[in-house]
């Protein structure tokens, strides 16, 4: 949920503001303006296109998917993604995938506890590793890697980052400073590169932007 929700015609100054705080920082700089570049909005927002690119994503990573929603059981069960989702929600999912540590993807909910989305919260608490500012860390990690991906992807990128409150008090520079610390940490981690492109599944990614730009 957005704390603070920015007005349309207040976005090109928050947007124009937040980049000059980067200033200097060439890789947050580079992975902002790909988000940047989703504002405005120009078409539908969750279309079933978005949701079938979005389980492709999952596929190109080899992470399965099951089409059920999760409201029964968990959006991750250590197998499969629920898929009937809205299209953010999915890609996120597969952030999560990402930024897990290994040995924690057969977990429920990557261990990292329930999720919004799962109903069975007792046998997801059971397999909890991670404190609960460990979990906050992830999340945040998760989070901005999901936003990018959605960038990569041609998707409505600038909806979930002000979702996720990455613009909340935008003409601060401990805003940006969080953006930087988080952007830097996903690069040092080999999930980004730097030019702020999601680095995973990449042959992938290339393959679907070559088609994109042709259909354009």
């Amino acid at each position: 949920m957005i704390l603070t929700p920015i007005p349309a015609e207040t976005m090109p100054e928050a947007l124009a503001t937040f980049e000059r705080l980067l200033a200097g920082k060439p890789l947050p700089l580079a992975a902002f303006r790909r988000i940047a570049a989703t504002w405005p909005v120009p078409g539908g927002v969750d279309t079933p296109e978005q949701r079938a690119e979005a389980v492709r994503l999952a596929h190109a990573h080899g992470i399965g998917t099951l089409d059920e929603p999760p409201n029964a059981s968990f959006m991750w069960d250590g197998a499969v993604i629920r898929t009937d989702v809205e299209s953010t929600v999915i890609v996120h999912e597969v952030a999560h995938w990402l930024v897990a540590a290994p040995e924690r993807r057969p977990l429920y909910d990557f261990g990292l506890g329930p999720g919004p989305e799962t109903t069975l919260r007792k046998e997801a608490r059971s397999q909890q590793k991670l404190t609960f500012e460990e979990c906050m860390h992830e999340e945040q990690q998760t989070s901005l890697l999901g936003v990018l991906w959605e960038a990569e992807l041609g998707q409505p990128a600038i909806l979930a980052f002000l979702e996720q409150n990455w613009m909340e008090r935008w003409e601060r520079e401990s805003t940006a400073a969080f953006f930087i610390r988080h952007v830097e940490e996903l690069f040092t981690r080999g999930l980004i590169d730097a030019e702020g492109r999601p680095s995973t599944a990449r042959a992938w990614a290339d393959k679907r932007a070559d088609e994109r730009r042709q259909a354009a």
